[in-house]
């Protein structure tokens, strides 16, 4: 650290942020509706498919079938609660990883810490990073396992659920006529399900095949995720976004592409991958309950809370590894932040290390601080910045200015293109609505978009005052890990729990107090404001709401005393049976 000019820095970390900021912030982006409905169209989803509607009155309806969704269905079935529907837009189960299936696909987090419930099907990841198919197969055999797929609706959307008080139940509906009366709703229908493209003027002129990631099109590209995209031959391609999946199709694309152009708004942070084969013996050597006590192991060490041995022992757990936290064994943020600039400053050199041309190497340096955006994790995406047929088109914050029949327009110079790819991420902790196209109406006709639009009101993220019975696995006003299923699978054991104490009591109805929630949403914001100050000078991203300062960007932010605390609440709360701040009606 003693070489760093920390003041030259943080002017620099300034600078580029003031190049991206823009006024209309979240509202530069766009959904897959109207007349980009045709982005949406889900190119593994069986031909013609076609049902006749479904009535049913269950226990449970759960909606969306991702890791959320088949966590809380597998706790439940753990209680003996298995009348349940779930509801799932795709054609199968696996949520992100059914979606996303572009080349080089494979988790960014330790695979044996990131796949759920490994020790409940014996299935064995072939690498520490997985690839996408390897986590959507065992997405398929817990379902195969919990005998979910004769409870799913498949290739279905839930658009209206109204709450009957009289009868205690929710009246969900779907997009194919489906009447559900359930007694309980889990809503799981995640972090990375809503595509969004950018605002960028005429982006539906474009006269060759474009599509977005999570739609990948090996009907242009030819090949499978695994790579051999031979349609790619002698075309030109280009691709708009260079963060975590930018960063992973990048490589692929490059190889068979005549030319590559990638459009660069903000350098995504790239640190080293170092993933290898799966050690068999190790693997089934690991005494019951080993992938919780990993989980654990793992979210502690990236909260900055140091622990005698790193089980996960990689790029993200480094960040703290040579830090001092003294006695206590928990970095304080000055501590953390030190860590970061110098994490921060190894990526940069990393990239003077690999990029020989040092224009480009320049335009790669990201200049923000390490948790500002998610960082990225990779060891062949630099490289690939030393072949001839790749043009870094750095914007300079900018974006692409606009798409014309035949390419894309940056800086005032047109880059003729045969093909588009936008890796533009999705929808993040915006609107529950936007988000999910879900209108959900509670008591007294009170709908979730009158009580939350000055942004999310809830009790640990889960629940809402005037909407019993009505669960959520979400960040919103939770605790989350760099690890995402730890928090899912910690959510979907309390939901499951609360559950089944309520079916256990005869009690019919539960929901938060207004008491209880307005203590929580005060305890988030009071405990957000660190966060909020730390993203006040971090340069624009979905993080931080494209450096929007509003209430509604304010509640919709994760609980701020971090995933740790957040858990020890959650198991407080089912210790003592539910008895602090719910509001239960005996069933009528």
């Amino acid at each position: 650290m003693s070489d760093i000019d920390l003041d030259a820095l943080s002017r620099k970390y300034a600078e580029e942020r003031a190049k991206r900021l823009r006024v209309d912030a979240n509202n530069q982006y766009q959904s897959l509706t109207g007349k980009f409905a045709a982005f949406d169209t889900d190119p593994n989803a069986l031909p013609d498919f076609d049902r006749e509607p479904v009535t049913r009155t269950v226990d449970a309806l759960i909606i969306g079938g991702g890791f959320g969704g088949l966590l809380a269905a597998v706790q439940l079935a753990k209680r003996g609660i298995t009348d349940i529907v779930i509801v799932e837009k795709g054609a199968d189960f696996g949520g992100t990883w059914y979606w996303n299936r572009y080349p080089g696909i494979r988790c960014d987090v330790d695979a044996y810490i990131y796949l759920p419930l490994l020790e409940e099907t014996g299935f064995v990841p072939s690498e520490k990073y997985a690839r996408g198919a390897e986590i959507h197969q065992q997405c398929r055999l817990l379902a195969e396992k919990y005998e979910l797929y004769a409870r799913a609706l498949f290739q279905s959307l839930v658009r209206t659920l109204v709450w009957n008080h009289e009868r205690q139940r929710w009246l969900g509906t779907t997009n194919r006529g489906d009447l559900i009366e359930a007694r309980f709703v889990i809503s799981a229908t995640g972090l990375y399900s809503s595509p969004k493209l950018p605002g960028i003027p005429d982006i539906e002129n474009f006269e060759g095949p474009s599509f977005h990631t999570s739609r990948w099109d090996y009907g242009v590209t030819g090949g499978d995720a695994t790579g051999g995209l031979i349609g790619l031959r002698g075309k030109r391609v280009g691709i708009i976004g260079t963060g975590s999946t930018g960063i992973q199709c990048v490589p692929a694309v490059a190889e068979y592409a005549d030319h590559l152009y990638l459009f660069q708004r903000t350098p995504c942070s790239v640190d080293i991958r170092g993933n290898r084969p799966t050690d068999i013996e190790w693997f089934r050597s690991q005494p019951p309950g080993w992938q919780r006590q990993r989980m654990m192991n793992f979210t502690l060490w990236t909260s900055g809370v140091l622990q005698e041995e790193d089980m996960v022992n990689d790029s993200m757990t480094d960040l703290f590894r040579k830090a001092d936290a003294g006695e206590t064994k928990a970095l304080d943020a000055e501590a953390k932040q030190r860590a970061e600039i110098l994490k921060m400053e190894i990526v940069r050199k990393r990239i003077d290390a690999i990029v020989r041309d040092p224009v480009t190497a320049e335009a790669l340096k990201p200049y923000y601080h390490y948790f500002c955006k998610r960082p990225g994790f990779s060891d062949d995406y630099l490289d690939v910045f030393n072949r001839a047929n790749v043009t870094l088109v750095d914007t300079a914050g900018k974006g692409v200015e606009r798409v014309t029949a035949s390419g894309l327009v940056a800086d005032g110079v047109e880059y003729p293109l045969d093909c588009i790819v936008y890796a533009t991420g999705f929808d993040f902790m915006t609107s529950y609505t936007r988000e999910t196209g879900i209108s959900v109406t509670g008591r007294d006709g009170w709908s979730l978009d009158s009580a939350w639009a000055n942004g999310t009101r809830t009790l640990f993220g889960m629940q809402a005052h005037g909407f019993p019975n009505f669960f959520m696995l979400s960040v919103v006003q939770a605790g989350i890990s760099l690890n995402y299923l730890h928090t899912a699978d910690t959510q979907a054991i309390y939901i499951a729990d609360l559950v089944a104490h309520c079916m256990e009591a005869g009690m019919g109805a539960v929901e938060p107090t207004r008491e209880a929630e307005d203590r929580w949403v005060s305890q988030c914001r009071e405990l957000s404001a660190a966060r909020r100050e730390f993203h006040a000078t971090c340069t624009p991203g979905y993080l931080n709401f494209e450096g929007a300062a509003a209430e509604r960007a304010d509640l919709n932010a994760p609980y701020g005393g971090g995933p740790v605390d957040y858990f020890e609440q959650l198991a407080r709360m089912t210790r003592a049976r539910f008895n602090d701040g719910l509001s239960f009606e005996a069933l009528s």
